[in-house]
């Protein structure tokens, strides 16, 4: 539904109110209702007017967020680990931009009488470690054993195939990931703070997870 649609739907929704209500909101008219009316729709439309520039931070930071995010595609796909970093710090200030929104997001839903229509469902954050990743094949794990280096030089000569494809899988299931945690967080437009807060602070992770999962390869594999 567009902003302007929603926004003139609450509005009216808003002036549903009931005269103690709208007495509370706005102050007391001395039984002038019409007056109460008339201040009650110019405050709910200032009202409205200052959510919409809310909201406009929270879209701006939403299609920023999800060019980031792919963005962080290109880099993790071209191991450009050092472009990486910067990206997740453009993330911080994004949600940053948005936070200095919220209290008068929550001021202003409280006077409308939207708390609840504020709140959404938000997707359950994942969190990859280490075991959620294939295992690295090694000689060094056979049950059987070696009797000398040669031998145990030519069983990882045999493996070699299936380690570097495991790397390859352990990268990919990593950068994916990481991803996948930017997109969801700049689909809600880093408005619930919590969920934000969480969501970066697993992409965080899950670089440090990447990193570390290049290393391995470059230690195995040169």
């Amino acid at each position: 539904m567009p902003t302007r649609q929603r926004h003139t739907e609450e509005l009216l929704a808003a002036m549903s109110m009931t005269s103690p209500q709208l007495a509370e909101a706005i102050g007391r008219f001395d039984g002038d209702t019409s007056a109460m009316v008339t201040a009650a729709i110019r405050t709910a439309e200032r009202a409205f007017k200052e959510l919409d520039a809310c909201y406009d931070v929270i879209d701006k930071a939403s299609e920023t967020g999800k060019a980031i995010a792919a963005q962080l595609g290109t880099l993790l796909a071209a191991e450009a680990e050092e472009g990486i970093g910067p990206e997740l710090d453009a993330l911080e200030a994004v949600s940053g931009r948005v936070r200095d929104t919220d209290r008068t997001r929550l001021l202003l839903h409280r006077v409308l009488g939207q708390e609840e229509a504020a709140k959404r469902t938000l997707p359950a954050i994942r969190r990859l470690a280490v075991p959620d990743l294939p295992g690295l094949p090694s000689a060094y794990t056979d049950e059987a054993g070696f009797d000398d280096l040669m031998a145990m030089a030519a069983r990882e000569e045999e493996l070699a195939p299936r380690l570097r494809e495991v790397h390859a899988e352990r990268l990919r299931r990593v950068a994916a990931h990481l991803v996948r945690v930017v997109e969801q967080v700049a689909a809600t437009g880093f408005a619930d703070e919590s969920f934000a807060r969480e969501s970066l602070q697993e992409a965080r992770r899950a670089y440090e997870l990447w990193l570390q999962c290049l290393a391995e390869r470059r230690r195995d594999l040169g």
